[in-house]
């Protein structure tokens, strides 16, 4: 008798995603710009450097959250 909740087969692995290589960028870019920012406030004057790097912090922030809810139903 066979058991029909047995797998004998294992699971194929899912092809990659063609954008796959975006998230790992901004996730690279957002930890960059937090940096240069959080670095660039307490050590210069200037906050218009740190305002732009924290702007492109909020950017990645907001791609990343944009790529995720677009592509968390398809998995």
């Amino acid at each position: 008798m066979t058991d029909p909740y047995r797998i004998t087969e294992a699971p194929v692995a899912a092809p990659k995603k063609p954008g796959s290589l975006l998230r790992p960028l901004l996730w690279l870019a957002f930890f960059v710009t937090t940096a240069a920012n959080v670095t660039l406030s307490t050590a210069t004057d200037n906050h218009w450097i740190s305002s732009a790097f924290g702007l492109v912090a909020a950017l990645c922030a907001v791609v990343l959250i944009v790529h995720h809810r677009r592509n968390r139903a398809r998995s």
